[in-house]
């Protein structure tokens, strides 16, 4: 009986703590929620904040320079290396309409001719009909399989060390070889317009690589310590080659395998059209181009005669820029008119000419211009 007499005092001590505790608290007061001025959400009303939402987020993920899928019109990825003031004259026209052929077949072009013809103005803007990147390589002596296929470059490490536990501790090192490709490699994977000019300037070995390329479709990549021994050559790939004749300086004789593999076609020079270029380039009137033609002509015909290449039109449209700029008259009785053509000139007469002092060829010069 004691036990339970305990039991219920501890019971009732225990209610009392509480019934004291809850006494302080203060009462809660009976509120009631006032109508809400938010409309009632339906399931138009959803949809629209969910349309609205995604507009937003596509509208900051542009802002953000994120790309859009959408494809953008009038987007063009290829690179134009035509001259911007290429004069296209009737003569060049028909000449573009005539090679144009051959390179959508996929033939190799080769353009040659004298210095100074424009056959590198006009690989660029034969290059330019085409809707692809363009790649202009330059032939030289020095150029090897590595310039062109590629070659070590440099090493990559990779470091790990490993010391998770602390009586263990592992070091691994790892060097690797660092491989950047060549021009040719990349021009070939990726389907550029390749633009090799003067290429008789390389050594045959070096443009042996072509045969391959043009023949089979494959470049080979011997001495290149690649798994793949070989690249297949891209669908939309082109080649246009120019070179000057084999009596130039510095010129190797071109291979028969590879002149067998290529279209040749020989420029040469039209007086219409270089007075056409004189006029635009040179910014001058047609009686003025056709008398510094007519100076530079006369230098032309007599390197002709002795089996050698003559001034260029490199030469006419120094003279035109010269007196251009310095605002000197193209007149035949403007003595610094004349001056000028006899400086610009004067290196061709003594190569042609075999004329050894400048006095005698200032003495020639001063009756062929007078």
């Amino acid at each position: 009986m004691a036990n339970t007499e305990r039991k219920t005092s501890k019971r009732t001590n225990s209610r009392s703590q509480t019934s004291s505790v809850s006494a302080n608290k203060p009462a809660r007061t009976s509120r009631k929620k006032a109508p809400s001025s938010r409309p009632k959400k339906t399931l138009s009303s959803r949809a629209e904040r969910l349309k609205n939402r995604s507009n937003e987020d596509v509208s900051a993920n542009k802002t953000k320079g994120q790309k859009d899928s959408s494809p953008v019109k009038g987007k063009k990825e290829k690179t134009e290396l035509s001259s911007p003031n290429f004069v296209e004259t009737d003569k060049v026209k028909q000449l573009v309409t005539r090679m144009t052929p051959y390179l959508k077949a996929g033939y190799p072009l080769h353009l040659t001719g004298p210095t100074g013809v424009g056959k590198t103005s006009m690989a660029r803007h034969l290059a330019a009909q085409f809707d692809r990147p363009v790649m202009l390589l330059h032939g030289n002596h020095e150029l090897d399989n590595v310039d062109l296929l590629g070659g070590i470059s440099g090493y990559t490490s990779d470091k790990l060390i490993d010391n998770f536990v602390r009586q263990v501790y592992k070091k691994q090192e790892e060097v690797k070889e660092k491989w950047s490709p060549g021009r040719l490699v990349e021009a070939v994977e990726k389907g550029y317009t390749l633009i090799y000019d003067e290429f008789s300037r390389s050594s045959p070995e070096t443009n042996n690589l072509f045969l391959s390329v043009l023949e089979e479709g494959v470049l080979p990549l011997y001495g290149t310590k690649q798994k793949q021994s070989y690249i297949p050559v891209h669908k939309d790939f082109r080649v246009i080659f120019t070179s000057n004749p084999e009596e130039y300086a510095g010129v190797f004789e071109t291979q028969d395998a590879l002149l067998d593999r290529m279209i040749t076609i020989e420029m040469q020079q039209d007086r219409e059209t270089e007075r056409s270029i004189l006029r635009e380039r040179g910014n001058i009137l047609a009686k003025e181009a056709d008398l510094i033609l007519k100076n530079v002509s006369k230098i032309r015909k007599a390197c002709e005669n002795e089996d050698k290449h003559g001034p260029s039109l490199r030469a006419s449209l120094m003279i035109a820029k010269i007196c251009k700029n310095s605002e000197i008259d193209i007149s035949q009785k403007d003595p610094q008119f004349i001056r000028v053509c006899k400086d610009v000139l004067s290196s061709h007469v003594m190569k042609c000419l075999d004329v050894k002092s400048m006095e005698e060829t200032e003495n020639w010069l001063e009756k062929e211009l007078a």
